[in-house]
């Protein structure tokens, strides 16, 4: 049976990444699933528990941190978020491949205990139009504005930790680029050997 890729998707609040991520999905191979993350904080509006995130109490969170219940975990804006470690692994082992949206703090950790995970870092095209696209959300007052672009930048300054690197540009275009990581990893001859084993040794056997 294949192996699944673990991929992880970070980038600073307002660059776009879920809105790519989401459009990216709808157009991808149906064994590619996006992880649901666990969270303290209260649903946004639009927002369904088990779709978007599974909503939870921080007393519920810290039992689970206790029980080692998580692959990361990270306290972001005053809210705890995490990742399902058994979640993860049970899908990976059956040939999924999974996306962890996550910060560059759970990125970190998520590597040391699965090193072949594959990166991505989504950066906006300007300073400017990240200030413009946290604005355009109405859903966070001035002083929350401005303490998201503190933090950004410090998010960005960690681009370099990652495998590859789009530029939210022009949304279609990082679109296709996303989309394209996620090919060309399931292209490797690794991965293909892993899914076409018996059509390969029987390609090999007959051609010897």
């Amino acid at each position: 049976m294949s192996h699944g890729t673990l991929f992880i998707v970070s980038a600073p609040s307002g660059a776009g990444k879920s809105s790519l991520l989401h459009a990216a999905l709808v157009e991808a191979p149906e064994e590619l699933q996006l992880s649901v993350s666990h969270t303290t904080r209260a649903p946004r509006p639009g927002e369904e528990d088990g779709l978007h995130y599974n909503f939870t109490t921080t007393g519920e969170f810290k039992r689970d941190i206790e029980q080692d219940q998580f692959l990361e975990y990270a306290k972001v804006f005053d809210h705890y978020y995490g990742t399902s470690e058994i979640w993860v692994r049970e899908t990976l082992k059956y040939g999924n491949d999974v996306i962890l949206e996550i910060d560059w703090q759970g990125a970190a950790l998520v590597r040391k205990k699965i090193p072949d995970a594959v990166s991505i870092f989504i950066l906006p095209p300007s300073q400017a139009a990240l200030k413009e696209r946290l604005s355009k959300r109405g859903q966070d007052s001035d002083e929350v504005i401005q303490r998201r672009l503190r933090d950004a930048a410090e998010d960005m300054s960690h681009y370099d930790q990652y495998d590859y690197l789009i530029i939210n540009d022009q949304f279609d275009h990082a679109k296709q680029d996303l989309k394209a990581i996620f090919t060309v990893q399931r292209l490797k001859t690794h991965n293909q050997t892993q899914k076409h084993d018996k059509l390969l040794k029987q390609l090999v056997a007959e051609s010897a």
